[in-house]
């Protein structure tokens, strides 16, 4: 009874030592090393992202009112409950991204490639969206039809036309 008492104690230090090792070295999600990629609630307004590889980034509920994010690469990141109001997202790549109940209004999204990504609830309202590329893209029924009344261009990356990725008649 007492050896396995005293082995029960020692494989529960273990166990407790181990645990506490990866605890204190974990590390914060990085896109590439020293780019940290979590900016959930972040008040980011008027920031300069131009061109810089923010893949999979985390921007939930953030403000980003006025922000420059021409050229980003974006790809798999996720936007929800955000304001862009205003942003410049021209030439970014959000494929994959999940662009939930944000608030694009006058947003520059001119070349933007969508491709694939899930667009719902947000606001376009007098966005730019000249050369942007919606290929198997998730937007809201209502949505494509506001879009469709303006959407004009070829995006120049992939060559698709803004009116064929939405399916515009």
């Amino acid at each position: 009874m007492i050896n396995w008492l005293r082995n029960s104690v020692f494989v529960l230090g273990a166990i407790a030592l181990a645990l506490a090792w990866v605890l204190l070295s974990a590390q914060p999600a990085f896109a590439e090393e020293g780019k940290f990629t979590g900016y959930t609630n972040a008040q980011l307004a008027n920031q300069d992202f131009s061109n810089q590889d923010l893949s999979g980034g985390n921007f939930v509920s953030s403000e980003m009112r006025g922000a420059n994010l021409s050229g980003a690469n974006l790809t798999n990141a996720m936007f929800t409950k955000g304001n862009l109001l205003g942003a410049n997202l021209s030439g970014a790549n959000l494929e994959g991204a999940l662009v939930d109940r944000v608030t694009l209004y006058k947003t520059n999204l001119t070349n933007v490639n969508f491709t694939g990504a899930t667009l719902s609830n947000s606001i376009f309202e007098e966005a730019d969206i000249t050369g942007a590329d919606f290929t198997d893209a998730i937007v809201d029924r209502y949505t494509v039809t506001q879009l469709c009344k303006r959407a004009d261009g070829i995006n120049s990356v992939t060559g698709i036309s803004t009116r064929d990725s939405l399916g515009c008649r």
